[in-house]
């Protein structure tokens, strides 16, 4: 990671890089939506509602990776200095928190029919909300460290401790057997109709797609912002 500790090399490959992801995974994301609405038959359980599985799962998982980014990008930041650790964890923060907030809201609505209820303090239901918390705090403190000047320790520490809540999140299903169902999907196999299954993978690879061009066009706009920021402190001392 460290050849991209420049930011001029990492926004030469960032600028081109950021269109093929956009594109290529809005791509996918609409050819996977659009199997999974009209191309698979609706479940013998759970009728038409199953089909909110193609944005459930995939926001789902990138809520969780997302976490998992800025972990990384904070033990980079506090164990190596990179240069860009701060921007890609701030950078991952936003869209993180939309995509858990979405992955709530889908859950919800499944769930609604599906169980009679918009919501349970379930295991895996209140671990996703305090993931949601936990992003929202992560922003909160990353922005007031950015505006005291400060180089964002505090926040890259509270990055590594929340990482805590994934494996919580990932084993809520094996340890508190309530609402919500055991995992469908594992290495070995998944209980879910192949039928239906299909379109999921392109769906996930969709999306993980637009999420990194997403936090690509943040790093490369954060990394605009401190550009013009010490352009402007130049000319105030100049002056």
């Amino acid at each position: 990671m460290h050849i991209f500790a420049n930011p001029a090399r990492f926004l030469q490959i960032a600028r081109p890089l950021t269109g093929w992801l956009g594109w290529l995974g809005a791509l996918l994301v609409v050819a996977g939506l659009g199997a999974g609405l009209t191309l698979t038959p609706p479940d013998y359980l759970q009728g038409e509602t199953v089909r909110i599985m193609y944005i459930h799962v995939p926001t789902a998982w990138l809520g969780m990776a997302g976490w998992g980014g800025i972990a990384v990008a904070s033990i980079m930041e506090l164990v190596w200095r990179h240069p860009l650790a701060n921007v890609a964890a701030r950078a991952v923060a936003l869209p993180g928190a939309v995509f858990t907030a979405i992955c709530l809201a889908s859950g919800s609505i499944w769930g609604r029919p599906t169980w009679g209820t918009w919501w349970e303090w379930d295991g895996r239901l209140t671990s996703m909300l305090v993931l949601l918390f936990v992003y929202i705090a992560y922003i909160a403190l990353a922005h007031a460290e950015a505006e005291q000047g400060r180089q964002g320790r505090i926040a890259a520490i509270f990055g590594v401790i929340g990482v805590i809540n994934l494996p919580i999140i990932h084993y809520s299903v094996l340890w508190w057997r309530t609402l919500h169902q055991g995992e469908s999907i594992t290495l070995t196999g998944s209980t879910i109709a192949g039928s239906i299954l299909w379109p999921l993978p392109i769906a996930v690879l969709g999306f993980s797609l637009l999420f990194g061009a997403i936090v690509l066009m943040r790093m490369r706009a954060m990394l605009a912002r401190q550009k013009v920021d010490a352009r402007l402190r130049r000319m105030g001392s100049d002056a």
